[in-house]
């Protein structure tokens, strides 16, 4: 398999034993995702792409198969070495938001770099890029009942960076968002993958928001049925502009 690649994943299976009755939520599974590429991954409820997700983020382990990510063999590490990549390589990005009510915005955002190996001595800094980046510098203190939907899922892409991933997974970003406030949310994911070649997963049920990708992916009965390079992905900016917004952030 190529260097060229973040993510490779070789008959990955994954099986759960739930009482008498043995699911088998990925049936080996073989797929490489290019560093600096943007993916989504859609298929029906129960298809598998959640469990894929957990995977590539190192939150589950497989049952069988090989995951390699960013070149280094994973699914046979130990919790604490799972850990470390989690929060060194990898930026997560959920549905609901999953912000601390009683912390501030950038007091959000720092809380990775509590988790880091080493200690990081200018962590507000860091964190004041990192909503910089998200268009939210200037929210820097608010709470999150202070801030709107798309405004939170800024914070929580901005807690996501803070740590400069490699790669971004995301699952149902834009699900608890109206239409254009996802597509604000897609323009910030195309600028981070674009400006700074962050590889980019995304777990989509909304067809719309898979046409942002450079490539979608689709999953049915733990397997995957389509790969489709995207020839034109939709241009966040330019739909927002249609509807009389200047910028994204």
């Amino acid at each position: 398999m190529s260097s060229g690649n973040m993510i490779e994943v070789s008959d990955l299976s994954r099986t759960f034993t739930i009482g008498d009755m043995t699911v088998r939520a990925l049936r080996e599974v073989s797929l490489e995702i290019a560093r600096g590429d943007f993916v989504a991954i859609m298929g029906p409820s129960g298809s598998g792409k959640s469990t894929f997700m957990n995977i590539l983020g190192c939150l589950d382990k497989p049952s069988a198969g090989t995951y390699r990510l960013d070149g280094v063999a994973v699914e046979g590490m130990g919790r604490d070495q799972l850990a470390e990549i989690r929060n060194g390589k990898i930026g997560f990005v959920f549905q609901q938001f999953n912000l601390l009510a009683r912390t501030s915005a950038v007091e959000n955002v720092e809380l990775p770099l509590l988790y880091a190996a080493d200690n990081v001595p200018d962590q507000r800094d860091r964190a004041m890029q990192a909503l910089s980046a998200v268009g939210l510098a200037d929210r820097s203190d608010h709470h999150p009942n202070q801030l709107s939907g798309g405004q939170q899922q800024r914070v929580a892409i901005a807690r996501a960076l803070v740590n400069n991933p490699q790669i971004i997974l995301a699952d149902e970003p834009t699900g608890a968002l109206d239409s254009r406030t996802s597509v604000e949310i897609m323009a910030i994911f195309q600028r981070l993958n674009k400006l700074q070649g962050i590889t980019t997963v995304i777990v989509t049920h909304e067809p719309d928001i898979a046409t942002y990708a450079n490539r979608n992916i689709y999953f049915k009965d733990g397997k995957v049925v389509r790969d489709e390079r995207i020839a034109s992905p939709s241009v966040a900016e330019e739909e927002l502009k249609k509807l009389g917004v200047a910028e994204a952030v």
